[in-house]
């Protein structure tokens, strides 16, 4: 059984890059530059941003289900990103540097699982839950500030 990590598509963020700080302020974002490698790590190209890059600090809802379990937090995305396109069973270094959470989840919406993962063990842990046949899909988490990471699907 093969995975495939994705990140989120440019288009919803793109208007955001022309905004002013002040229109940013309105729709609960933010413009920053990154004073560190790694440490802004972008949702969409699945890459962390480099020292002096602009990125735009956003809320995002990440879990947009009918259930208890719908979640939104902040997101880093590159004012210049492009779209990951992972192959199956790519692991991106801006994943297999962090501490994750993983969540798995029904079709429903509901948390069925979780676990933390690091490193080599990754690959494991993704493949071991997403073997459990009502696991629709993964949600990656980074562990320590809880930010949404990625997606994960059988491929």
């Amino acid at each position: 059984m093969g995975f495939r990590i994705s990140g989120l598509g440019f288009e919803r963020f793109a208007p955001l890059v022309a905004f002013s700080d002040e229109q940013l302020l309105a729709h609960e974002a933010r413009r920053v530059v990154a004073d560190r490698y790694p440490g802004f790590p972008c949702r969409v190209s699945l890459v962390d941003a480099r020292p002096g890059e602009r990125v735009l600090l956003v809320n995002y809802e990440h879990l947009p289900v009918e259930s208890p379990y719908r979640s939104r937090y902040a997101i880093y995305v590159r004012e210049n990103a492009t779209e990951a396109r992972l192959a199956v069973d790519e692991i991106p270094p801006v994943l297999e540097n962090r501490l994750l959470s993983l969540r798995a989840f029904s079709t429903a919406g509901m948390l069925l699982d979780a676990d933390v993962s690091q490193g080599a063990e990754l690959r494991g842990d993704i493949e071991r839950l997403l073997g459990r046949a009502e696991v629709a899909y993964l949600h990656l988490h980074n562990a320590r500030p809880g930010c949404y990471a990625a997606r994960v699907d059988r491929a």
